[in-house]
């Protein structure tokens, strides 16, 4: 808590006892304010809770949150009702005593929604097994169906407890939820016939017609529509939208089953809802004599119904139900009809021996009918109650702890104030006193324990309210159960005038008769007002005397004892008519009951919840000022705080004081040897806190004014960044000197482990190698052996590498066979085999892959073959070099001679040089065969035509030169003689000659020398030689003398 002082301007302060100006209202709203606009809704008056209703949803009430405040002390994280109901259970478990929590709150202020959150803190908390568990799901699901038939929509709440409940929680001695226990007070029965406007009857009707079954609403005579039933249409609101019946039916008939009842009990408690509905469904009119007489034939049917039809399934609730003996029995009151109504149309008059039936008025049977209905509602409440804690009872004989949870009604002040209002508010007056009471006990008792002088605390001692409320013979009780039993007509008025003449002098006390001019004014005749601690209450004296008689008259009861339905007949038990003693009035009972709780109570350890609503319109975010200051005045807020300051403002035990503020002190930081009281007052010494200012308890420190409690928080926190960053340093570096030694030791053992791995797998290693290497060994030596078990291994192992190594260096090309691997012995026949598959597959690759153009070229190789291979020694050369389709472009030929021979179609062109007949002169020309004839091109005109008729034959020599002589035959003396031409693409340009002549054999490749026709008559000679450089010349003999070098020397 302390370190939440540094916020306290922003958040406010999360315990009122430190807030400075604590008498005043002011400051206490300004706190409330500023927590509730940041969300914090949790705030401390010591170890009193109180509790904003926020009216949204808050991520406060997460397991994560549970485990959170689990098992912490008390003010050592913010307020919530988790701390509270942590710190209540360890307590009990620590001192082994019992303990209540009082939760308190005018309605719509959250005492059900925080209740639920104790018992869920509780039934996550404890320890569990699957016994542990079955009661803590009772506990739970008892809820709902409380809620169901106790709870209503009202003006200021949608789910308003229309009852008060105490329950206790039973725990063993290892904390577990072993049990529980439900009380339950003044239950508004008159909310069955009569609802305000905006408001609704209890929750169980409006879930029955909205979420029942179609077949048990069949059943049970019932319309899926409010509208149509006397007692739900009165408060005009028969829809919610903020409940959802549907929705909550399903809950109700889960925790019903949960709760242990059985089928047959829920049959006949939903008879009992839908008898209610059709009771306020009876209308009675007048007779001829005056007299009321029934008219429903239809709802009297449904109430007197008995009816049993065999069948092997039964439907409830939406649910197919199997019975034992085959037989389906739904009754609604199950009463004789003829009984029924004359039980609703007369009374029974007892005259000593003789018994008349006295015919009822219209008005008297409405009233008969509507006490009957609240009759039987609230004794079925009190059934259904009764039948939770038979399922909750603990059957362990041991002795227990118990926390009780008191979710009872806050005090309640309305536009128009009644009966109930006054048992209400009687109530939280007997409860103020009780926690007055035991909060000044508490503070007494603790303040003597640590040895602290006890100042008297002023405060108003509200026992003159209660007196005036229960003073026997002359309270307002005695004197309203007075008007009530005495003969004569009593009215409501009567009492009034009674009240004005026994207390009309009470300080506490006026009516409109009694007060002066000005308070006249706000009092109607019929009302008095009563001052409370709380402030004033002005109730109307108006329905006091019905609703305290709430008389059901005696033939009503012996009506009801003949009624068939099992809880009717458990709730109306045959000896209660006999009884002629009247009953207990309702305020009589109520405070009866009231004593009861109040001396249960006093045995145990009290805590405090108060609920405060902080609007009436239930938006989030809004504070409304005026409604909060009254309800933190009734609820006795500023009185509870005024006890706990009037002594000391803060307490803490020596232990817990010292170690949050000891490194203010330079004696007490780090470490203080000496006991923690002799610690705390050299701190105190050395702050310098005055004799006034503080008091040394036995085992605690108590500090007076808040502001010495804040001064010293506010120093802590400047001393904490300081302390901080040196710790922080020493921390780090002990840290990294640690992380360092660690890791140096981790990085030795790292080392060892892996020298000693890396030398084991040294060592598998080198044996496995010599293994290795006497079995290669042995193989090599008796590799050619037949296979077996020494060579195996390396035979094996010399097929894989030769294979491996063969995969690795495959011919590249078909004109690489021949650098296949070597194989070894073993492996020859596989090899050739291997060799010949690769080949054929090369073969196959390289033909799939060749175009058509492409084989042409081809072809014309295979024909240049036929023709020079082992005839001409530069043919192998060429071999390499590919064919073209022609070697002169159609731009680079004389223009004009193409149009002269392009009727011919050019085939091919070359370039190559001819040399003169006479004096052997090279020329450059152009060669160009076409489909009919051989053309030979200068740059400007054709210098020849050859026609391949004329065309004898060509000589090439068997030498590396790259001469040709074209044979022409010479008809007449014009006609030109041989052609002697050099062609660097020989071998190309014959093979193209030869594929348009269609001629193989007229090209011969001839040795030494070859003649040649100059003209007709006249013959030249080339002789052809072999040197050591290529080189052509005229010889002196006249011949052409070609030398070329040797293919074979290169």
């Amino acid at each position: 808590m302390e370190a939440s002082l540094t916020a306290r301007d922003r958040v406010g302060i999360q315990d009122f006892v430190l807030l400075d100006a604590y008498t005043s209202e002011t400051a206490f709203l300004d706190n409330l304010r500023k927590r509730f606009h940041e969300n914090l809704i949790y705030t401390y008056i010591g170890t009193l809770l109180v509790s904003l209703n926020p009216y949204k949803e808050l991520d406060i009430y997460s397991k994560k949150q549970m485990d959170t405040y689990m098992g912490v002390n008390f003010f050592e994280l913010p307020p919530h009702i988790y701390a509270l109901a942590d710190n209540v259970f360890r307590t009990m478990m620590s001192e082994f005593n019992n303990h209540f929590i009082l939760i308190s709150g005018e309605s719509g202020a959250g005492k059900t929604e925080a209740c639920k959150k104790i018992l869920h803190f509780y039934a996550v908390s404890c320890p569990s097994t699957k016994i542990l568990n079955n009661v803590r799901d009772r506990l739970l699901l008892s809820n709902p169906v409380l809620e169901a038939f106790g709870n209503a929509k009202t003006l200021k709440n949608d789910n308003s407890s229309r009852f008060g409940k105490y329950m206790d929680i039973q725990f063993d001695h290892q904390g577990g939820a072993v049990g529980g226990h439900i009380l339950s007070y003044l239950l508004e029965k008159s909310r069955v016939v009569h609802q305000n406007h905006g408001e609704r009857n209890f929750h169980i009707f409006y879930q029955l017609v909205d979420g029942g079954d179609e077949d048990l609403l069949r059943w049970l005579g019932l319309r899926r529509d409010c509208q149509h039933y006397n007692y739900l249409v009165q408060g005009d609101c028969a829809k919610v939208s903020s409940v959802n019946d549907r929705s909550d039916w399903r809950t109700v008939r889960k925790a019903l089953s949960v709760v242990d009842f059985s089928e047959s009990d829920v049959e006949h408690l939903f008879g009992i809802v839908a008898s209610v509905l059709h009771l306020g469904n009876l209308k009675f009119e007048a007779d001829t004599r005056g007299y009321a007489a029934l008219h429903n034939s239809q709802e009297m049917h449904w109430l007197s119904k008995v009816r049993r039809e065999t069948k092997t399934h039964s439907f409830l609730a939406g649910r197919i139900i199997n019975t034992c003996n085959g037989v389906f029995v739904l009754q609604l009151l199950g009463i004789p009809a003829q009984v029924l109504q004359q039980g609703l149309t007369h009374r029974k008059i007892e005259a000593k021996t003789e018994e008349v039936f006295s015919p009822f008025s219209v008005d008297h049977a409405v009233y008969a009918r509507d006490a009957l209905a609240k009759a039987v509602y609230g004794r079925t409440f009190n059934w259904l109650v009764n039948k939770i804690n038979e399922s909750l009872a603990n059957v362990d004989s041991s002795r227990k702890t118990v926390i009780g949870l008191l979710d009872i009604y806050g005090f309640e002040v309305f536009t128009v104030n009644s009966f109930e209002q006054f048992c209400i508010n009687y109530c939280n007056e007997k409860l103020q006193q009780l926690f007055i009471q035991l909060t000044l006990k508490s503070e007494q008792a603790e303040y003597e324990m640590e040895g602290v002088e006890w100042e008297p605390v002023p405060y108003f001692n509200n026992k003159i309210i209660c007196d005036l409320v229960e003073e026997k013979h002359r309270g307002i009780i005695s004197l309203l159960d007075e008007e009530c039993l005495r003969p004569g007509e009593a009215t409501d008025f009567t009492l009034l005038e009674k009240m004005e003449e026994i207390i009309g002098g009470h300080p506490h006390f006026v009516t409109h008769k009694l007060a002066d001019q000005k308070t006249r004014k706000s009092l109607a005749r019929g009302d008095f007002r009563l001052l409370h601690y709380a402030g004033e209450v002005t109730y109307s004296v108006v329905g006091f005397l019905d609703k305290n008689n709430d008389l059901l008259y005696r033939n009503g009861k012996e009506v009801m004892q003949q009624s068939k339905n099992l809880i009717i007949k458990h709730c109306f038990p045959p000896s209660e008519p006999d009884q002629k003693k009247r009953p207990e009035t309702v305020v009589t009972q109520f405070k009866s009951s009231l004593v009861g709780l109040i001396e249960i109570l006093g045995t145990k350890e009290p805590w405090y919840v108060r609920c405060i609503k902080p609007n009436e319109a239930k938006e989030p975010g809004r504070f409304d000022d005026v409604l909060v200051r009254h309800q933190v005045k009734y609820l006795g807020l500023m009185e509870h705080l005024r006890v706990r300051r009037a002594g000391f403002a803060y307490r803490r035990k020596y232990e817990i004081f010292l170690q949050r503020y000891k490194p203010l002190c330079p004696d007490t930081w780090p470490n203080w040897k000496g006991t923690a009281a002799e610690g705390v007052q050299v701190l105190i010494k050395h702050l310098g806190y005055q004799p006034d200012e503080y008091k040394m308890g036995r085992t605690k420190i108590f500090i007076r004014h808040p502001r010495t409690l804040f001064a010293t928080e506010d120093a802590f926190q400047v001393c904490k960044h300081k302390l901080a960053t040196k710790i922080q340093a020493k921390y780090k570096g002990y840290r990294v000197k640690g992380d360092y030694q660690k890791q140096k030791e981790a990085a030795t053992k790292i080392e060892n482990c892996w020298r000693g791995l890396m030398a084991r797998k040294e060592r598998e290693k080198r044996e496995w190698a010599v293994a290795i290497i006497k079995r290669f060994i042995k193989g090599f030596m008796t590799r050619n052996e037949p296979s077996g078990a020494d060579n195996r291994e390396y035979l094996s192992y010399v097929r894989h590498s030769y294979l491996t190594r063969l995969r690795e260096n495959l011919p590249k090309t078909l004109l690489h066979k021949d650098l296949w691997l070597t194989p070894p012995p073993i492996l020859k026949e596989t090899s050739l085999f291997l060799k010949q598959l690769f080949i054929r597959h090369m073969v196959r690759k390289y033909v799939q892959g060749i175009t058509e153009e492409r084989k042409a070229l081809l072809l014309l190789k295979v024909q240049t073959s036929f023709m020079f291979k082992g005839k001409k020694e530069s043919y192998p050369l060429s071999v390499r070099t590919p064919f073209l389709d022609t070697r002169i472009g159609i731009g680079d030929m004389n223009m004009k001679a193409l149009r002269m021979i392009k009727h011919e179609n050019v085939k091919y062109s070359v370039p190559v040089v001819k040399y003169d007949r006479n004096g052997f002169r090279p020329r450059p020309r152009q060669l160009v065969f076409t489909r009919d004839a051989a053309y030979l091109l200068d740059e400007a005109k054709i210098k020849q035509r050859i026609r391949y008729g004329s065309l004898k034959g060509v000589s090439v020599s068997n030498l590396s030169d790259n001469f040709l002589i074209l044979h022409v035959t010479c008809d007449d003396v014009k006609q030109k003689g041989d052609l002697v031409l050099e062609c660097d693409f020989l071998f190309e340009a014959l093979t193209k000659l030869s594929a348009i002549v269609d001629k193989c054999d007229f090209i011969q490749v001839v040795q030494d020398s070859v003649r040649f026709d100059i003209q007709p008559g006249r013959e030249g000679v080339v002789d052809f030689r072999s040197g050591q450089e290529s080189v052509v010349y005229r010889a002196k003999n006249g011949h052409l003398t070609v030398k070329s070098t040797s293919t074979k020397s290169r």
